[in-house]
């Protein structure tokens, strides 16, 4: 797929810029090094965060359902999406030339708007599954049957990857003549459309309906969501008074704080950069440091600290690695 990307690039006419300049977070060298230590530590939070809950889910054989093959593949997008910033923003905190060439640039963007793409069309699952699970409990296996959970993450796939086809092959016919300052610390399409040598307010647009829209569309599209199944809930606690209804729907509200908060921190910076017609430079940068780098940090604590199941298979995994050891 790289070399169709790079087969595509080359075949662009017009494209004078072979390279662009990324900014840097800061001139002190004290607070490098300060940057260089916290971005070190939470990135590596994020790789054994993620990489935890994705093992823990195919060895627990309890955790082998829908909401946690989700949860799954949420953890790899989150991964995928801080790989694809974050090294390169901890090697440029000590380069004094900060560049990126245009193929790297171009596939940069691609790869942003993949991951972003597919965790927005993951979290839109996340939420169908809750709902299902409150306002449908006795339906839930039925309906979130192994066959509808691939199809959701099939789905995810094929959207995220098509909408960020869209974009790519918008921007990568445009003609880049100079400048090349990108303004932030990674490529993003909303900064390098503005480097063209053509008028940029209608490209803007186009960027803002796709991107920016699309984002609070599905914000409050989600929002409205929750707030319905807490509706439904409350209603449904005064008229049922089954057992199993609420074992099942306790359980279920359990998790549906973790989500909203995720929700909040995914969609809340994806607004504001791809959305707000003011942009703030310096805003836009810790935004876009919250969205690469805090928010898929964050998200693996989430979902364990506030999740019996996701608890209970942290201590059987620990009880079988110390057997396992005992008996090496």
């Amino acid at each position: 797929q790289s070399s169709l990307l790079y087969d595509s690039m080359d075949q662009v006419n017009g494209s004078v810029v072979t390279e662009f300049v990324l900014l840097g977070l800061t001139q002190s060298l004290g607070m490098q090094f300060l940057l260089f230590l916290f971005f070190s530590v939470l990135y590596l939070g994020i790789i054994l965060g993620n990489v935890f809950i994705v093992v823990t889910v195919i060895f627990d054989s309890h955790l082998h359902t829908p909401m946690y093959v989700l949860l799954a593949n949420l953890s790899l997008i989150d991964l995928a999406l801080s790989s694809t910033t974050v090294p390169r923003m901890i090697s440029d905190l000590f380069s004094d030339c900060r560049i990126i060439s245009f193929h790297n640039c171009m596939l940069q963007m691609f790869f942003i708007h993949v991951t972003g793409g597919v965790e927005m069309l993951l979290l839109i699952a996340m939420a169908y599954d809750r709902y299902t699970a409150i306002c449908k409990p006795l339906h839930y296996i039925t309906i979130m049957n192994p066959k509808m959970c691939m199809f959701l993450v099939v789905a995810a796939w094929i959207i995220g990857v098509t909408h960020a086809v869209s974009q790519f092959v918008f921007v990568i016919n445009l003609p880049f003549c100079g400048p090349n300052n990108v303004g932030s610390f990674y490529c993003d399409f909303p900064r390098v459309i503005k480097l063209t040598c053509i008028d940029t307010y209608k490209l803007e647009f186009v960027v803002t309906a796709n991107s920016g829209f699309i984002s609070m569309g599905t914000f409050f599209l989600l929002i409205i969501s929750y707030i319905f199944i807490l509706i439904t809930v409350q209603r449904h606690s005064s008229k049922y008074l089954s057992k199993a209804f609420f074992t099942l729907s306790s359980k279920a509200l359990s998790t549906l704080t973790a989500h909203i908060t995720v929700v909040l921190l995914f969609f809340g910076p994806c607004i504001f950069i791809y959305a707000w017609p003011f942009p703030i430079k310096s805003l836009d940068k810790f935004l876009a440091v919250f969205y690469s780098v805090v928010t898929p940090f964050l998200n693996p604590m989430i979902y364990t600290l506030r999740n019996k199941d996701m608890k209970t298979a942290m201590r059987w995994l620990r009880k079988w690695n110390i057997n396992s050891r005992i008996k090496s």
